[in-house]
């Protein structure tokens, strides 16, 4: 079956916004031209454009930023001058910008150029890249990157004395891919002071060994314990460039950046994307979440308050509240409304960990709901997704109904009884869906401690569709890839492109119509850009991509082979495969 057959999105009730400045019926005829557009400055021919949810066989030109027709190739070819760049699409597919709805480009652009693990796989490959990441910076006085894999050891737990085996002399500190653990080296330990009788921070753990002493594996808040030195500003912002970059290469012209603070390594990265923005280095359009400090209590919100008021410089805007209530499935974190499993199926005593108090967050995303802020809330457990949903219940019976596009991200495990309070709370939901699939953290370290019923209740982006959920779609960058046509790949197949072909809960599977909207439209939208860009419509920002095929013309088998080709931001060519 070719991805044609799976039809175009339907409108805001089953799954996605509508958007504003619809192009629709503007294959039939021409499009208006505005008054200045004598010629295009760039026309893309020989393809189809994806427009109103399905592929249309048009011509698409743009003048001064904007998009100016959208029509048939004879009605626009009139609007080719000799300055004009002409686009063969040679077959492929004209689609919006993509957004990513939830990502950590600061961060995960800084990795880049610290020790980057993010391409391996294997605990043998990581302690090369450590190995050789050390004997190439002779004078670092720490080892600090990311990237590596939990399912690449047993039971997820790497160990210090694999490091101390490659780098003895020096404090090493690496993140896990997914952000929610570090593996450390004995000397960080040390420097640290972290010994057998250091007790667990309340929302995190030690990993231990036998007799208590640090195994060197630090989960969730655990991970603050160690002094990491924060890189320096000018190397932050260089980070971030590089991050866009890489984005841009992928077709991605926006996102939401979910933690707009400080992190374990880093500067605060407000100021390094306004230092971007001010510079006009930042081209992409990004939104800010700034991040509620689960070690604070309401006393913070006059600080965030002042955040926003001068938080929006150039293509920037800090407008958002990221407030982080749980933990991950793969670490026991992620709050559940039953207990995980041990080994032999039989229930814990653990329920994961609620990182907010519940009173705390109750008031604050009252409050926060009523100074306007947009709320951005990690749930990824069914017991977190449910806290957020009833606390958005609370705020909407105290504020009444607004335009605030909150959003639950990840909703990994949802409750049967929640997927319809999505769309009767118009809270969005914020799909990773590259995580949709069978691999080995799924298979070994998540689905064996949920039980069936529990894991069949995963990523149920199909039901939260069916029930007129508004879907959104991010890649959590650094912790997966953050393609969006390998994320599209398994919406659609749930399963990921030459791995394990046999789908994840298939009945949860999107049309790739639904799964390119939740990246282009959907997203846009939760960015309150959906007046300005997310969709290809006359009037609109020239914000978009070119793919070097039509995935829809080829069997959804293939949708991840599909590659960007060119990138425009606002009309600027901001990223060309054959340059």
């Amino acid at each position: 079956m070719s991805a044609e057959g799976t039809g175009p999105v339907p409108d805001r009730g089953s799954g996605v916004g509508s958007g504003a400045g619809s192009a629709a019926g503007s294959a039939a005829g021409p499009s208006p031209r505005t008054p200045d557009a004598a010629t295009a400055q760039t026309v893309f021919v020989g393809g189809r454009a994806f427009i109103d949810g399905a592929p249309r066989p048009v011509a698409v030109a743009v003048h001064a930023g904007r998009i100016v027709a959208a029509a048939a190739e004879t009605e626009v070819r009139p609007l080719i001058g000799p300055a004009t760049d002409v686009v063969d699409l040679a077959g492929g597919l004209l689609v919006p910008g993509f957004v990513d709805a939830h990502n950590h480009a600061a961060f995960a652009g800084l990795q880049l150029t610290r020790c980057d693990m993010s391409g391996q796989d294997e605990a043998d490959q990581y302690l090369k890249t450590v190995a050789d990441y050390a004997a190439a910076h002779p004078d670092a006085p720490w080892i600090l990157g990311g990237g590596w894999s939990m399912d690449s050891f047993p039971g997820g737990i790497p160990t210090r004395h694999q490091l101390d085996a490659v780098v003895p002399d020096r404090p090493v500190y690496l993140t896990v891919r997914d952000g929610h653990g570090a593996w450390v080296n004995t000397r960080a330990l040390e420097l640290a002071g972290l010994t057998k009788d250091t007790a667990d921070p309340a929302d995190g753990r030690i990993e231990r060994e036998p007799d208590g002493t640090p195994i060197g594996m630090l989960q969730e808040g655990a991970m603050d314990l160690v002094p990491v030195p924060v890189a320096t500003r000018a190397d932050a912002v260089a980070g971030l460039l590089a991050a866009q970059h890489h984005l841009f290469t992928l077709g991605i012209t926006g996102w939401q950046d979910a933690m707009i603070g400080d992190h374990p390594g880093n500067p605060d990265n407000y100021d390094v994307y306004r230092d971007a923005a001010r510079s006009g280095e930042l081209k992409a359009r990004v939104v800010g979440a700034l991040w509620w400090n689960r070690e604070r209590g309401l006393e913070q919100i006059p600080d965030i308050l002042q955040r926003r008021a001068s938080g929006t410089v150039g293509r920037f805007g800090a407008t958002t509240v990221k407030l982080m209530l749980d933990g991950i499935a793969e670490n026991f974190t992620a709050a559940m409304l039953e207990p995980y499993l041990d080994r032999c199926g039989c229930a814990t005593a653990n329920r994961g960990l609620s990182f907010i108090d519940p009173d705390v967050l109750r008031e604050a995303v009252r409050r926060l709901d009523a100074d306007g802020f947009q709320l951005h809330f990690h749930a990824l457990g069914d017991r977190a997704v449910r806290q957020a949903l009833d606390v958005l219940e609370a705020a909407r019976a105290a504020n009444g109904a607004n335009d605030q596009r909150h959003h639950l991200a990840h909703v990994q495990v949802v409750d049967p009884d929640d997927v319809p309070r999505f769309a009767a709370l118009d809270a969005a939901a914020n799909i990773q869906t590259l995580w949709a699939a069978h691999e080995r953290q799924m298979d070994e370290l998540t689905i064996p401690f949920l039980g069936a019923q529990r894991a069949a209740q995963q990523y149920p982006f199909g039901d939260l569709a069916r029930a007129g959920a508004r879907l959104v779609a991010g890649s959590d960058w650094n912790v997966s890839s953050p393609d969006p046509l390998l994320g599209m790949h398994v919406a659609v197949n749930r399963s990921r492109l030459g791995e394990n072909p046999e789908p994840f809960y298939p009945e949860q599977a999107l049309t790739l119509a639904q799964a390119l909207t939740a990246y282009t439209e959907g997203s846009a939208w939760i960015n309150h850009l959906d007046d300005r860009t997310g969709t290809i419509a006359v009037g609109k920002l020239a914000d978009l991509a070119v793919l070097d095929r039509d995935p829809f013309a080829h069997p959804a088998e293939e949708i991840g082979a599909t590659r960007v080709r060119r990138t425009y931001v606002e009309g600027e060519l901001v990223f060309a495969a054959d340059a």
